[in-house]
């Protein structure tokens, strides 16, 4: 399953909520089951794990674990049949602090189906499977070169990974004393062929391994006539000649002419995810030092342009990790209300400006929800940017993760 950019800011945010959650013990149960595993043969294995839990030697450990799996049989009576994708549930005995746990329960059905049944118990939660689930799969391999160097890498989903580089023993165009003309450019054109054969033998032990499914496509760099030399050629495999969407001008062929490739393909990528946000954070940084300066960027200043209306786009950042929260007063006969965005549920609320009573919380929802409501109301298009490329980081770092490119100019509050 391909994820929507709101779906996997949604999804991340469930599992940073379950890997803060933390055992005293190893009482953290998770069950993984799927489609086609019979419910009864894991309350079968969980009665198993009740009687051998008896061994346990910590009482206090022994009644959690036991207490634990008798919770995880109770939920597994309310699921006759495991759903399309199968269902992973995750039950245990949460430290909440202050010296005291409670009972955690959690089932979801994953976006991917779940192929091997698993029963982990450990003091966190197994969260790898769904995290391979999370993970962009579609790939395409990149290759710079020219006769001196060439880099091997891969983009995947928005991320570059160099695998490997490499030097030619090539001669420079001068040939040396001693040496004919023809002999020179022989020995110098034999070097150049050993120099991509080279290269294709790398490309391929990196990429044939990959799977097909996954390997969208080769984008290959350099200046002519070395790409063109490479691709016509016939070095890499045959299976992945069949890949190779274009060759492409790049300036450098090292390391860094792999993200020159991937900037130069915008139009062989332009359905990617990665190519439409580093465009529209192009967008922004361009509106950013522009005379009409239609850009704004942390969150009380967006906040206010969605409120009138002056968002075209929404640029909230996917490591946003916020919530807004609508405070009360506790003196019942104060009517002090107002609004509070908070970094953790630990962070302290504060007293009442009116009668400095204490704070408390009536409602709490995501920021990126908040103000994605928010920008539905005027029309204005909400982008959630991923930080596993440059602008999208520099967007969580430098501008707090919230941002927004305007349709018309307004004040400054």
């Amino acid at each position: 399953m391909e994820f929507t950019a709101q779906e996997r800011y949604e999804f991340k945010r469930l599992l940073d909520g379950l890997r803060s959650k933390k055992g005293r013990g190893t009482e953290l149960i998770s069950l993984y089951i799927p489609p086609d595993k019979q419910i009864s043969d894991v309350t079968s294995q969980l009665r198993e794990e009740y009687g051998q839990a008896s061994n346990i030697k910590s009482r206090v450990t022994r009644l959690s674990v036991q207490g634990s799996l008798e919770s995880a049989m109770s939920r597994l009576k309310l699921i006759p049949k495991p759903p399309e994708n199968g269902v992973v549930l995750f039950i245990g005995s949460v430290d909440i602090g202050a010296n005291r746990t409670e009972l955690f329960s959690a089932a979801l059905e994953p976006p991917d189906p779940i192929v091997t049944y698993r029963y982990h118990c450990d003091s966190s939660f197994y969260l790898e499977p769904l995290e391979e689930m999370l993970a962009d799969k579609r790939t395409f391999g990149l290759i710079v070169l020219d006769r001196r160097e060439a880099a091997i890498g891969l983009l995947k989903g928005k991320y570059i990974e160099s695998l490997k580089t490499l030097t030619s023993t090539v001669p420079g165009k001068q040939r040396k004393g001693g040496q004919s003309s023809h002999r020179f450019q022989q020995l110098r054109l034999i070097a150049i062929h050993d120099f991509y054969k080279r290269i294709g033998e790398s490309a391929n032990d990196a990429f044939l391994p990959i799977d097909p499914k996954d390997l969208e496509g080769i984008l290959i760099g350099g200046p002519s006539p070395t790409k063109e030399e490479f691709v016509e050629g016939g070095f890499l495999h045959h299976e992945l000649q069949r890949k190779v969407l274009a060759a492409l001008d790049v300036s450098y062929t090292d390391e860094s002419g792999l993200y020159e490739l991937v900037d130069t393909a915008q139009e062989q990528l332009a359905d990617l995810e990665v190519t439409q946000d580093k465009e529209i954070m192009r967008r922004f940084m361009k509106e950013l030092v522009s005379d009409k300066g239609l850009a704004a960027y942390g969150e009380k200043e967006v906040r206010h342009n969605l409120e009138l209306g002056a968002v075209d786009v929404l640029l909230l950042s996917e490591d946003l990790r916020k919530t807004r929260a609508k405070i009360v007063c506790t003196n019942r006969s104060c009517d002090y209300t107002d609004s509070q965005t908070r970094s953790g549920s630990s962070e302290p609320v504060g007293t009442c400006l009116k009668c400095s009573s204490p704070l408390t919380i009536e409602e709490e929802v995501d920021i990126v929800s908040d103000l994605s409501k928010l920008a539905e109301l005027s029309g204005a298009e909400v982008k959630i940017i991923s930080t596993e490329f440059e602008e999208g980081a520099q967007l969580f770092r430098a501008f707090g993760g919230i941002a927004a490119i305007l349709r018309y100019k307004t004040s400054h509050i």
